[in-house]
């Protein structure tokens, strides 16, 4: 009997323990695990000409990931956390649309995991938000969460921080409101500002100090551009924002947010 109990034991810790992916979508939790997702009704096999973790092609078992999103309006917004605290702000109306870019929950087979993205780093498993034809829909980097642990809607990113809004008396067409939205898209699913936002992954971009009050502009800018050109170091995270990326247009748009925000500190207690 003890050998039997000793046998199951050494079986069930040599297996692939499956993950499991939260969703909170406001008409109670779900959990889907691994296994079931790659089960699941509407999975498939899908190849990524340019996968955006991996730079490279990738093949993948995903499930559309419309078909996880039950209840959800294109007029919503959710967000995806990662396992390292990358929260990256979505709105529901591309992840749930057939085409011509659609979006799929990569899920990462237990039995037969994913490359590291990197050495000496985990895989963009468990789960991981991929899109095929991309380029359709102007989709960006930062709409491919990987590492996912939950799915969630919430209330638009106005709403849950106001400490984020620029002075509200700005024209609607001001650079610094178009800034503001590509701060959501491009700088909010890493860094907080004014203390307010939902990641854990890199410092407040205006609590102590602004980068555009301590950086030169030719090297914030080329700092933004390529990190490590500037400050080059091993365990540096932050990417590059090319500008097939974030065009120089925009990026001025962004640093102009940046600046303005500046002189709205939040006041020391």
């Amino acid at each position: 009997m003890r050998r039997c109990i000793a046998l199951m034991a050494l079986l069930l810790s040599q297996s692939p323990l499956a993950a499991q992916l939260n969703l909170e979508l406001g008409n109670g939790a779900r959990q889907w695990s691994s296994q079931a997702l790659l089960e699941h009704p509407q999975a498939r096999d899908i190849a990524i000409a340019h996968d955006v973790s991996y730079k490279r092609s990738m093949r993948y078992r995903a499930v559309p990931l419309s078909a996880l999103l039950q209840g959800v309006q294109p007029s919503d917004h959710l967000q995806g956390v990662a396992l390292d605290g990358f929260a990256a702000e979505m709105p529901a109306g591309p992840l749930l649309q057939n085409g011509p870019a659609r979006a799929w929950l990569a899920v990462e087979d237990p039995a037969k995991p994913w490359p590291a993205l990197a050495k000496g780093k985990p895989s963009a498993g468990p789960f991981y938000l991929v899109w095929t034809d991309p380029q359709a829909s102007g989709i960006r980097p930062e709409q491919w969460p990987f590492q996912i642990s939950t799915i969630r809607r919430l209330a638009p990113v106005e709403q849950r921080f106001p400490a984020l809004l620029p002075d509200p008396q700005l024209p609607a067409e001001s650079p610094v409101r178009r800034g503001f939205a590509l701060f959501q898209q491009n700088c909010l699913v890493c860094h907080r500002l004014n203390g307010a936002g939902d990641a854990q992954f890199g410092p407040d971009l205006n609590v102590p100090h602004n980068p555009t009050e301590y950086f030169q502009p030719q090297y914030l800018r080329q700092y933004i551009r390529d990190p490590q050109s500037l400050r080059h170091w091993p365990q540096a995270r932050m990417p590059g924002f090319a500008e097939a990326v974030l065009s120089d247009e925009q990026l001025d748009a962004l640093l102009g947010y940046l600046s303005h925000m500046a002189g709205r500190r939040p006041a020391k207690k």
